[in-house]
Order: C-alpha cells, then sequence, then structure tokens
C-alpha cells in the first residue's frame, strides 16, 4: 500500500466517550432542524476517534510512510534524521534516527529498534513500509543504499524480532520504490524504477519472500505510487501517475490480476482527470478508495470510493487541497490532504486549509472530526501518511508528514488521536438579545463549534440561575453554524432579564457566555415590525456587544459571520430605540451570511451607510466566497470614490445605474436596490435616484450575501479600496423587488438617530 500502511483494516468499538452515539447522531438529525440547526445526515456511523491530539515524539523532517504491527509499533520511514520529545524544540534533545524510527503506539515514544538507511551520494529516504501477514518481517522501500551499514538497493526486509536487515532478501531495484504490498509469498513493488533484478519490469513488479523476480507483470508508462491488495487476494489495485498498464490506456488507477499482473479493470481518460494522480489506496471488506492529488487546471484533489463486487464507483467528492493518504477505521474514511474549498459538494467553501478530514465510506458527506496541521515544510501538503494500531484496549490514528504544528501547537512530522479521552470543550456559544416584539426577549445565539461532535446541547440559564430555564440541540460544522433561537415569554414589560448559554458534546462543556441582559418592551419597535413584515429573508441589526456574529432578527435565522473585529456598537445608529450600528474598517472587515444561496433571480437589499470616506468601497453584495474575495460577485450596491452609489449585476456584462448625487458626507443615509420584473431601481433615503428597466436578469450562481467589502475588479468606476469604510446599520434582504411606497415608508419610520 502506498506509503506503508500496513493494509490491515482493524474493526473497533468507538471511542469510550461514544456510547451509544450513532442514536444520538440520529435523533440530533430529527431535532436539530426544530431549534434552527442544518439536520446532520441520518445513519452515519459516529467518528470513532476524538480530534484531541497525544503526546507524539517528533522528527525533524517529512514522514513518508508508516506501518503499525498487531503488537503495537508504529514504524516510520521519511528523510529526516533524529528524532526527539513531545514539546521539544528543533535542535534540542535529539536523538539519531536516520529516515526510520519505531514508536509505541500508545506511548508515542520510540521503542529500542533503531535502524540508519543512506546513501553514498545524494538524499536518502524511506517511502514504503509494509509488514507480512505473520509480522515477522518488515519491508522497507525508497531510495538508500545500505540499512545499518548492510549494503541493499532501494528496498530491504527487516527480521523484527531483532529489528535487522534480513540477509537473503537481497534485490536489485533501478529506482526509488514507493509502494509496497505483501502477501505470505509475495511482495508487490511500486515506484519510479524500470528494471528489477536485472530484468525489465516497469513501475511495478513482483518478487517472493526470498527475493526472487515473480513472472507477474504490469508494466505502466509513469511512476507507481499506490498498491493495495483485495481482501480476497484475487487482485491488486495500483494507483499513480500513469496512462496505460501493460498498453491498455487506464489513468492513474487499475485493477490487476493478483497472479499474472493482466488488466482486470481500466479506466478511461477523464474518469480521474490527466491532470491528477492516485497518491495512496485504501481498502475495507466491501470497497477501496483513493486518495488524489492533481497540478493545473481541472484538477481532481478529492477521494472516490468504489465497489469492490464490480470495482465501479460508489462516490467520489470533489473537495479542493491534494489529498495524500486514506485510511479506513470503524466504517469511517480519514484523510490527509490540505484541503481549502470543498464548495462543490455542498461543503466548506474558500476557508483556511483543513488537513485532516473524516467521511462515511458510503457517503461523501464530511463528518465532524476536524483536527488539524499545518502544511509545514518541504513541498508542502501537511499530512502525507496514515497508520492505524490497536494497544491496551485502544484504537489510535497515527498521521506523519511535513508538518510543525498540530492543532496550533508546536509539533513535528509525526502526531496521533485515539478514541478517547476526550477533553475538548465546545466553543462558547455568542449570544445575542432582541426586544423588538413586545412582551418577549428572543434569545438568539451562533451554534458553537466542536472538533469531534457535530451535535451539541445548550443550556439556557436565567438571571444567574444555577439551573438552566431551556435545554435544546443543534447541528453545527466549522463552515455552516446556524443561528438557534429560544423565545422566552415568561417576562413583563419593563422588566430586565439576563441569559447565559452553555454547549456541551455530552463530555465537556464549554463556560457559559458572558451575561447579556435585555428590558421587555410594551410596544413593537415600528422600523424593524415593518421591515419583517415586508418579508425581510435575512436582517441584520449589529447590536452584539463583540463577537463574530450579527444575529439575524427575522424568520430566516440566517446570521452573519463577522470578520476581523469590526467596531461594535457604534453609536447613534441610523434609527431610534435601543440599537447600535457597526463599523468596518474599509480594510479587510466584513460580514458574510451563513446560509448559501442559490441565484435571486427578484430581490431587494436594504442598509443604512454613514460614511465620509473618499476611497469608496462595496456596501452590500453577492459573492461566491466567504473568507477570501469572491470570484463571482454582483447583485451588489458600492460606492465610487466621489461618493455617489453604483447599482450592478452582471447579466451578458456589467450592468450599472448610479445615482446623480455623493453620500459621503457623514451623514445616515438609507439605501435600498431592487430588482425584478421592472428592471433595476436604486432608491436613497425614500427616493428613486436610478432606474434601468432594461436590466431584469443577474449571473447565476449560488452565493453568500457579504456586507462591508467583496471584489469589485472590472466594475465600471471602481473605487480604490473593495472594502467600505463607514458605519452600517439595519441590514436587510428580500426575496422581492420592493415597491417604492414601500421603500418610502421604510424610510419614514426613521426618527432621531
Amino acid at each position: 500500500m502506498m506509503n506503508g500502511s500496513t493494509g490491515r483494516r482493524p474493526t473497533g468499538h468507538g471511542r469510550t466517550r461514544a456510547a451509544g452515539a450513532a442514536l444520538c447522531l440520529l435523533a440530533g438529525a430529527l431535532t436539530s432542524a426544530a431549534s434552527g440547526g442544518s439536520p446532520a445526515a441520518a445513519l452515519t456511523p459516529p467518528v470513532s476517534l476524538t480530534a484531541d491530539d497525544l503526546t507524539t515524539w517528533q522528527t525533524n523532517g517529512i514522514v513518508w510512510s508508516m506501518a503499525a504491527s498487531d503488537a503495537g509499533v508504529v514504524y516510520t520511514g521519511g528523510t529526516f534524521s533524529t528524532v526527539r520529545p513531545p514539546g521539544a524544540g528543533a535542535g534540542t534533545s535529539e536523538q539519531p534516527a536516520v529516515n526510520f524510527a519505531a514508536f509505541d503506539a500508545a506511548t508515542g515514544a520510540p521503542t529500542g529498534c533503531s535502524l540508519s538507511f543512506t546513501l553514498s551520494s545524494g538524499t536518502a529516504t524511506v517511502r514504503a513500509l509494509a509488514l507480512s501477514p505473520d509480522q515477522k518481517t518488515l519491508y522497507v522501500g525508497g531510495q538508500f543504499g545500505a540499512v545499518s551499514g548492510v549494503g541493499v538497493s532501494n528496498v530491504a526486509a527487516i527480521d523484527t524480532a531483532t529489528c535487522t536487515p534480513r540477509q537473503d532478501f537481497k534485490l536489485s531495484v533501478s529506482a526509488t520504490v514507493r509502494a509496497l504490498a505483501v502477501t505470505a509469498d509475495t511482495v508487490y513493488l511500486g515506484g519510479d524504477f524500470n528494471s528489477v533484478a536485472g530484468q525489465t519490469r516497469k513501475k511495478f513488479a513482483a518478487v517472493t519472500t526470498g527475493a526472487a523476480l515473480k513472472p507477474w507483470k504490469a508494466d505502466t508508462d509513469e511512476v507507481g505510487r499506490a498498491l493495495e491488495l483485495t481482501p480476497d487476494g484475487k487482485h491488486v489495485l495500483l494507483g499513480g501517475d500513469f496512462f496505460t498498464v501493460n498498453g491498455t490506456t487506464s489513468h492513474a488507477l487499475a485493477v490487476v490480476d493478483a497472479t499474472t499482473g493482466a488488466v482486470t479493470k481500466s479506466y478511461p481518460a477523464g474518469f480521474i482527470p490527466n491532470t491528477s494522480t492516485v497518491q495512496d489506496l485504501a481498502t475495507d471488506a466491501t470497497g477501496f478508495y483513493t486518495a488524489n492529488e492533481g497540478t493545473g487546471g481541472g484538477v481532481f484533489d478529492g477521494r472516490i470510493a468504489l465497489n469492490l463486487s464490480n470495482f465501479e464507483q460508489r462516490w467520489r467528492d470533489t473537495c479542493l487541497g491534494a489529498t495524500q493518504a486514506v485510511l479506513v477505521h470503524n466504517g469511517v474514511l480519514y484523510s490527509g490532504s490540505h484541503a481549502h474549498d470543498c464548495s462543490s459538494m455542498g461543503e466548506f467553501p474558500d476557508q483556511p486549509r483543513r488537513h485532516l478530514l473524516a467521511q462515511s465510506v458510503g457517503d461523501p458527506k464530511l463528518l465532524p472530526w476536524f483536527p488539524d496541521t499545518n502544511d509545514g515544510i518541504g513541498e508542502p501538503v501537511g499530512p502525507r501518511v496514515m497508520a492505524q494500531a490497536d494497544k491496551g484496549g485502544h484504537h489510535y490514528l497515527w498521521v506523519g508528514g511535513e508538518f510543525t504544528t498540530v492543532n496550533g501547537a508546536r509539533q513535528q512530522g509525526l502526531t496521533r488521536f485515539a478514541d478517547g479521552p476526550d477533553t475538548g470543550a465546545p466553543w462558547v456559544p455568542n449570544v445575542s438579545l432582541s426586544t423588538v416584539a413586545p412582551g418577549k426577549v428572543e434569545v438568539n445565539w451562533q451554534a458553537s463549534f466542536d472538533a469531534d461532535d457535530g451535535e451539541l446541547t445548550y443550556r439556557i440559564y436565567k438571571d444567574g440561575a444555577s439551573t438552566p430555564v431551556h435545554t435544546t440541540t443543534g447541528y453545527s460544522l466549522f463552515w455552516d453554524r446556524p443561528q438557534l433561537r429560544w423565545t422566552d415569554t415568561a417576562v413583563a414589560p419593563g422588566e430586565t432579564h439576563s441569559y447565559r448559554i452553555s454547549a456541551s458534546d455530552g463530555t465537556n462543556t464549554s463556560a457559559k457566555s458572558p451575561a447579556l441582559s435585555a428590558t421587555v418592551a410594551s410596544a413593537a419597535e415600528k422600523y424593524p415590525a415593518r421591515v419583517m413584515a415586508d418579508g425581510a429573508s435575512l436582517y441584520w441589526r449589529y447590536d452584539e456587544g463583540s463577537s463574530t456574529f450579527a444575529a439575524d432578527t427575522g424568520g430566516g435565522r440566517d446570521n452573519g459571520f463577522l470578520r476581523n473585529s469590526p467596531a461594535y456598537r457604534q453609536t447613534p445608529a441610523a434609527i431610534a430605540g435601543p440599537s447600535t450600528a457597526i463599523g468596518f474598517n474599509g480594510t479587510n472587515q466584513y460580514a458574510y451570511s451563513n446560509k448559501l444561496h442559490p441565484q435571486p433571480t427578484r430581490f431587494s437589499v436594504e442598509t443604512w451607510i454613514r460614511t465620509t470616506t473618499t476611497k469608496g468601497g462595496k456596501i452590500i453584495g453577492f459573492g461566491n466566497v466567504t473568507m477570501q474575495n469572491s470570484t463571482k460577485y454582483d447583485k451588489h450596491v458600492y460606492m465610487r470614490d466621489d461618493g455617489r452609489l453604483v447599482f450592478g449585476v452582471h447579466s451578458g456584462g456589467t450592468r450599472t445605474i448610479t445615482t446623480p448625487a455623493a453620500y459621503n458626507n457623514g451623514a445616515w443615509h438609507h439605501v435600498v436596490a431592487t430588482q425584478g420584473t421592472g428592471g433595476m431601481a436604486l432608491y436613497v433615503d425614500g427616493q428613486l435616484r436610478a432606474s434601468s428597466a432594461l436590466y431584469t436578469a443577474n449571473e447565476a450562481y449560488s452565493g453568500y450575501w457579504r456586507v462591508g467589502g467583496d471584489n469589485l475588479n472590472n466594475w465600471p468606476s471602481r473605487p480604490t479600496s473593495n472594502f467600505f469604510a463607514g458605519q452600517i446599520d439595519e441590514t436587510a434582504v428580500y426575496p422581492t423587488a420592493l415597491s417604492s411606497s414601500q421603500v418610502s415608508a421604510h424610510y419614514a419610520l426613521r426618527t432621531g438617530g
């Protein structure tokens, strides 16, 4: 198997804290929708490993390969020269370990097995490790010429009992060995080579356990990177860069006969794009799984699940981010990559890189397991290899690579995770209170995040009580933290009440959120009441004190994520009443909606602005990206450097209307832009300032509503800045085109401010 996973697919019992987790997950799927969350995928397996990394020794370079024994020893190979204790900085407390080290699976500490893999000239490296079924021999592949002084040629066999090279296994391989798979009588090799034992073998070969070349032949035209035997032993799965196998067209992936090498299943051009390769393979009882990496345009970087019954695709994901390693444990496919955009499969968009992911073997949907590394040194990608080991009744997932941090803390080359204990608490909830309606307090909060649990339990505490007044659940992921809401009706006008919320994963509970107080209203606030009555599907009032959370006052509960700490509680607000505005710096601060929206064919955007900027910037718009500037962007209102406002959509080109006057005079201004069957209209301070009946369509793509900044490349009169410097308040989005009378009525409700 590529990078030396053992090929064992052990079963397990799940992490100790997760007893009954499958039932909880299903129950959560049924209840979270009622509490405002996104339903969890029903009947998916619980992730049986925690996201809490365990203390583990480190390397001073890249770990490329691993193999785990039944005795709980994890063998590692790569390009490194020393190992050091957990927490030790580079260059301190180091012990020699030349491209190889062995560790206790349960403690993370080195064992007594020490070997040195060297090369007379150039850089030696160990790229593949695999254990024989009887565990007596560890086979090693890579680029090296000696093992602890014993001459070899890119492949070696190690007696595991004595940790010494086997003198009876001598084999000449012409170039780097990158993959190994072993049966009781055969060692399969893959790599860069074109000859083995003096005979032509292009990229793949098979030898006996006594190092005699076998007639098996599966010649490919490009590098072999991955090998895996099917569980029945009848077939060998091949992965790599190749385009042909034994003259048959099959790019990056093929299934061949284990005895002859004849092609059993080929994969036509396009099944895996020509710009992509297979870096690793894994199997379980019914399927096999690929790790794919691409370069250039049209790449495929994700994972494919295929059925062993017919070698056809079961599912694939299209995450971008160079997958390097895959491993199956307890019905979950774990992978190492630097995934940064999974929006094409409905998962996280354009986020900072995530290096460790989990999926059900039956479904590409990402499961709630998000430990993380950095990219690290070298090429770099981050994780490069995984191995699973059992010891002392616990299951351990070992991860190796070129990373230098794990879960934000310094840790190089190696890390590991287990089925317990779970020590990480969910994030403290972000809370907002609303008293827009009389006689009640709406408690809104942004669902928290826990690195290894999607379904969380929330407890609301009122007026300092130690017993919660309400308990509910919600499902969340790091990119999808929906707004939840509970309405307290056990209050009376004029009373002031405080609220705090905690989040629990069933084992760990967060601290309570800071206490927030609100005074119950005796009458409805007229402006927000009118906004909601006119059908706002998103309504951000910016009354939070300090958080990443812009609560949606309306029924859509489409809360906003506030990026880069905009200025909270700015006064005076745009409208009268117990409300505040938010301030953006014009450089990097903005907000985006939690929900991904289909193209709105009819819509209105409404907000209040106050600024004196002469650099312009985007005020509100629709874009396909959240954590960076969008690559598709329109349906927006922006300010030019001269203070004039532009409303633009893309429909066969940029289509804009512009106000004749400027609005950067430091006063509050009410801005509404609409598009519908009547075309485009732009209102300021209750009056129509620009319009066109010609443009009734806009660009078709799914996106997020963004406030305060986004891309403006190639738009007319593009301002100096993409980001708006000033205050914004009372932002609303509607699924209809507001009428002029509705717009003027909204503006008329402003009194003071």
